[in-house]
């Protein structure tokens, strides 16, 4: 089809439109009619029962699949006689040993009593199980979406059963009972009833437990040097004489507290760019509240991120920036800087320059194949989700954490399930764990704006962004790029994160480092078992794509911190003697006040 048809340009603009009106179309609990109130306390009265997710989007996903199965007599068939090869060679397995193709990475099993019978017979019918509803979800004609949903929601159903969530069928929690005279089911029982008979407190807020904020968490020396509604900007202290003269301005996600890159000194990003001689910029987001509902991306983009620069580099005195953006703060600052870059920069922030360089970790660009996050996104979740957020002005980090939790449900649910109220034990938290306990929220508008704008319509990829008013594309941008993805991120995989390659003609040096979406970044040097591949694209270099560039990069042992700090190096000026942080513009010690905002939920 020629793409000059005037029928093809009135076709991407009715699209364009609609893409439009899904945002614009969204009420808020000032303006939503009667109607409209008694929808929204239908759907979320229901959405407890099915964890906070649409039953809409999951029952069109079942019966897509069902109807096409019926369709379908000869996949029947061939689904049938799996089922049989496969119940056949569980009975055979009486002795201990186990089919050679069956996956063996499953941590629940490793343990020797599950080598013999019965229990190796039913971790193999287990394991079968998995297989054969992994194969009976691929049915032709069924949406890609839909697939995905069905394959996934049968893999909860069968993690829900298996034997190593059930007492009599686990010969660990069996052995355990026997050496310790029921006393770990005893112990399991006090460890249910407290998890399920506590109420939230103001109390247990406050109580951080072993890791507390600014006392062994986020306790990189710094200041605070500016303050807005949305966001704190906190200047850490130099700890070399010298100092290279740009310094880097990092963006965290908002949907998350900042001290992951400031976690305990021994594994803290930002103590290591201090240490090795970079001054270093820190965004905080502010925890909103239920008068905060009506904030929007264009707030986070101008009051949040753009005016953070702004202060940043009037502190440094109008020195370019390294920019560095985390997960949906790498989105977010993509954005800003493909503007800035842009002929005519932002209106109304001449004054700030496009960044020096770009620096985005584990961070899309283009959301058309998000992972397993994408599960939860459709326009039947973001209906629901509309409507929870609505209600109370904010979506809360409770039930953000929930969704987090279901893609993980195996180690993040069951398997705690079972060490907790099975054996008996309390997991020892760490300073990962504490962090990711702290949650935050999110403002209704923002979080349908974001959901619409970049999950369903993709719009950043398709050059249908704006900042100020202004479209922004990608191909904007001019500095060199430092990508990191992390090769088992279900948040943001690392072959979506690698598609700003074809958005842009610009040098990219991508890490993919090993690790998952937190612990991937949170790799410091001398971390065991570290490794990372990396490689780079020169300025309008050839397209090769992402199995393409695994295959082609080496492998390094170790953190891949120094092979970026080695590059901030190279596109950084000499080091220059360092100052320490002026008396007159601190507001008060890092990390801040916004980092110490929690609410019972």
């Amino acid at each position: 089809m020629d793409r000059h048809d005037p029928s093809v340009a009135r076709t991407a603009q009715r699209r364009a439109r609609a893409a439009d009106a899904r945002i614009a179309a969204n009420p808020t609990a000032d303006t939503e009619t009667p109607t409209q109130k008694l929808d929204r306390l239908v759907q979320t009265s229901v959405a407890p029962a099915f964890a906070n997710l649409s039953p809409i989007a999951l029952g069109l996903a079942l019966s897509d699949w069902a109807w096409h199965l019926a369709a379908s007599p000869g996949r029947q068939m061939e689904l049938a006689a799996l089922a049989a090869q496969l119940a056949a060679d569980t009975a055979r397995l009486r002795d201990g040993s186990e089919d050679a193709s069956l996956p063996h990475d499953d941590a629940r099993f490793r343990d020797a009593a599950w080598s013999h019978w019965p229990f190796s017979q039913w971790r193999t019918a287990f394991r079968n199980a998995e297989a054969f509803w992994h194969e009976a979800a691929q049915v032709p004609g069924v949406s890609t979406h839909h697939t995905a949903m069905v394959d996934f929601f049968a893999r909860q159903y069968i993690d829900m059963l298996t034997p190593a969530n059930q007492l009599l069928a686990n010969p660990v929690v069996l052995n355990k009972t026997l050496q310790s005279g029921g006393q770990n089911l005893a112990r399991g029982f006090m460890n249910w009833l407290a998890d399920t008979t506590r109420v939230p407190t103001a109390e247990d807020v406050a109580n951080q437990g072993r890791f507390v904020v600014g006392g062994n968490v986020a306790v990189t020396p710094g200041k605070v040097v500016y303050r807005n509604h949305l966001v704190e900007l906190i200047r850490y202290a130099p700890q070399t004489d010298k100092v290279r003269p740009e310094p880097v301005f990092i963006v965290p996600s908002w949907i998350m507290k900042f001290y992951i890159l400031d976690l305990s000194p021994h594994n803290s990003m930002a103590r290591y760019l201090v240490e090795q001689g970079h001054t270093v910029y820190m965004l905080s987001w502010r925890n909103p509240d239920e008068s905060d509902r009506d904030l929007s991306m264009d707030d986070y983009l101008e009051l949040g991120l753009l005016e953070a620069m702004r202060a940043a580099r009037h502190d440094a005195g109008d020195m370019p920036l390294h920019a560095m953006g985390y997960c949906l703060g790498g989105t977010l600052m993509a954005m800003a800087a493909a503007a800035l870059s842009a002929p005519g920069g932002v209106e109304g922030y001449h004054d700030v320059p496009a960044p020096l360089t770009l620096t985005l970790l584990a961070a899309q660009v283009d959301f058309s194949e998000p992972g397993e996050l994408g599960l939860f996104i459709d326009e039947a979740q973001v209906n629901l989700l509309d409507h929870m957020t609505r209600g109370q002005g904010f979506l809360s980090g409770k039930q953000m954490a929930g969704s987090f939790q279901f893609l993980h449900s195996r180690d993040l649910v069951w398997t705690r399930h079972m060490r907790n109220y099975l054996m008996g034990e309390r997991e020892q938290d760490n300073d990962l764990m504490a962090w990711n306990a702290d949650t935050t929220r999110l403002p209704a508008r923002m979080h349908h704006e974001y959901l619409v704008a970049l999950y369903l319509n993709n719009a950043l990829a398709n050059g249908r962004s704006r900042v100020a008013g202004k479209p922004v594309s990608l191909n904007d941008l001019r500095m060199p790029v430092f990508l990191v993805g992390t090769e088992r991120d279900h948040v943001s995989p690392w072959r979506s994160v690698y598609k700003l390659h074809l958005l842009c003609d610009v040098e990219i040096t991508f890490a993919l480092t090993s690790g998952g979406h937190n612990a991937g970044i949170i790799s410091e040097p001398g971390h065991p078992r570290r490794r990372f591949r990396l490689g780079t694209r020169p300025e309008r270099g050839e397209w090769h794509n992402a199995d393409e560039w695994l295959q082609a990069a080496k492998t390094v042992e170790g953190s891949w911190w120094p092979a970026w700090n080695g590059w901030l190096d190279a596109h950084s000026s000499a080091p220059v003697k360092a100052k320490p942080i002026p008396a007159s513009r601190a507001l008060c010690d890092a990390p801040g006040e916004y980092v110490m905002q929690r609410y019972v939920e």
